[in-house]
């Protein structure tokens, strides 16, 4: 089991930028794939952006490609997702996850381990 602790989160002006960090601990060395997903209350949850564990191929949604940028950190067990020109349609909640595939996936059912999440606000 790996434990995911998402923090960074906040309240920023359209335009501005947040960085998100996941950290993770437990038996993270089975994990090949980590990412990003993000809620907004009565709403799915939308996928965000992930990153292969080994090599560092990303993969990202169309509405946060150019904008986002997820990285890791494998010394310190750690996810990062560094949000730019940040609109107000990204405010949600976010969820850091971890999966055991391969495969850089977009579905949630994919991952296995979540985070608590942490609100992310941008104001106009």
């Amino acid at each position: 089991q790996v434990q995911l602790v998402e923090s960074g989160g906040g309240l920023v002006q359209a335009g501005g930028s947040l960085r998100l960090s996941c950290a993770a601990s437990g038996r993270t060395v089975s994990r090949n794939v980590m990412g990003w997903f993000r809620q907004a209350p009565g709403k799915e949850r939308e996928f965000v952006a992930a990153i292969r564990c080994l090599c560092g191929t990303t993969y990202y949604a169309e509405s946060v490609k150019g904008r986002f940028t997820i990285s890791r950190d494998s010394a310190k067990n750690a996810v990062y997702l560094q949000m730019n020109s940040l609109k107000p349609e990204d405010t949600d909640i976010y969820y850091c996850a971890s999966s055991l595939q391969v495969v850089l996936s977009a579905q949630e059912r994919t991952y296995d381990s979540w985070g608590q999440g942490t609100q992310v606000t941008v104001s106009s």
